[in-house]
């Protein structure tokens, strides 16, 4: 069955972009909820989206959305909460509430298909390391139980243009004489925003994945170092790097959770990063019913990534090279 009228929660953030401008060059239509409309400013010239602001945590306003549509994809996600038990108030919010309220809010609307994307790294007895990875986990299990034609996505990392993983470290790369890091050691197998959402858009429409749980990893693995380090030099600021013992990895997160601004790092992060976040199978992990074969980060990560100080306007932002070249 072909899905024309998707439903595309944190279709405003990083991936969620990526795959709404997809979808419209499938020519499907697609709606994308957001808190403020503004949010949505760059996506409401593109033809078939439909910005609709709206609070997701009300279950009327939620059945309301997905009213008349096909498929719902769900990529809300948060990164840092304050601590909390079995996680904080923010994690539970995002990851497991919103979840349990699709699900039931599906039923009401008559909507079978979701599409759940969860994260690589999130364990099948519930019990991670980290709150962000146990609340994943529950919010996995609230789609598992549902009625629905579900299917869950776990990608590793992912990278793009206009990420906040790889820009972070190059913006601090930037300015650091060296690079004190937690989790050093921890292993990675990024994956590239352009393959994340053409498996999305794949599975939406492949029968053969639903009540499937597929991982989503690139072909390399990388330590949090050597990706760093690498950084570092295709970025034109390489830095010695200095691995932190856990203790002072912890340190450092607590440090950087303080800092006015942004949350960098948190230690949520830093317990996160007690486990591999690589697939658990076979390094070709993108099934061949998506029909994806994912691309290497050394391949295409230096077409973009900026390698002068002048392209930078502070930590985590750059300019894209490409879009610098078309003015």
């Amino acid at each position: 069955m072909r899905h024309e009228r998707i439903v595309v929660l944190g279709g405003t953030g990083f991936i969620g972009r990526h795959l709404v401008a997809r979808l419209v060059a499938q020519g499907c239509h697609v709606v994308v909820p957001t808190r403020r409309s503004q949010h949505g400013r760059d996506l409401k010239f593109l033809p078939t989206v439909e910005i609709v602001e709206t609070d997701l945590h009300d279950s009327a306003a939620l059945t309301r959305l997905l009213a008349g549509s096909d498929a719902v994809v769900n990529l809300i996600g948060v990164l840092h909460d304050k601590p909390g038990e079995p996680y904080g108030e923010h994690f539970a919010r995002a990851h497991v509430a919103l979840p349990r309220r699709l699900v039931e809010a599906c039923g009401r609307a008559n909507i079978r298909r979701i599409i759940h994307v969860s994260a690589l790294g999130v364990r099948l007895d519930r019990r991670g390391p980290s709150m962000y990875l146990r609340s994943k986990a529950d919010g996995e299990r609230a789609i598992e139980q549902s009625l629905t034609d579900w299917t869950i996505l776990r990608p590793s990392v992912v990278f793009g243009p206009d990420d906040q993983f790889l820009n972070l470290f190059a913006g601090l790369l930037q300015f650091a004489p060296v690079m004190p890091l937690a989790g050093a050691s921890c292993r990675f197998q990024p994956v590239y925003v352009g393959d994340v959402v053409a498996a999305i858009a794949a599975a939406l429409d492949e029968a053969s994945t639903i009540g499937k749980t597929i991982e989503l990893a690139g072909p390399e693995v990388f330590t949090l170092a050597e990706l760093v380090a690498w950084v570092g030099r295709v970025s034109g600021h390489p830095r010695p790097i200095i691995p932190l013992s856990a203790g002072l990895g912890k340190w450092q997160a607590w440090f950087l959770e303080h800092l006015p601004g942004p949350t960098l790092m948190s230690r949520d992060n830093v317990d996160s990063m007690a486990v591999d976040n690589v697939v658990s199978g076979d390094l070709a992990c993108f099934p061949a019913e998506l029909g994806v074969r994912p691309v290497a980060l050394s391949t295409i990560v230096p077409t973009w990534l900026a390698t002068d100080a002048d392209a930078r306007h502070g930590v985590g932002h750059y300019i894209n090279l490409r879009e610098r070249r078309n003015r």
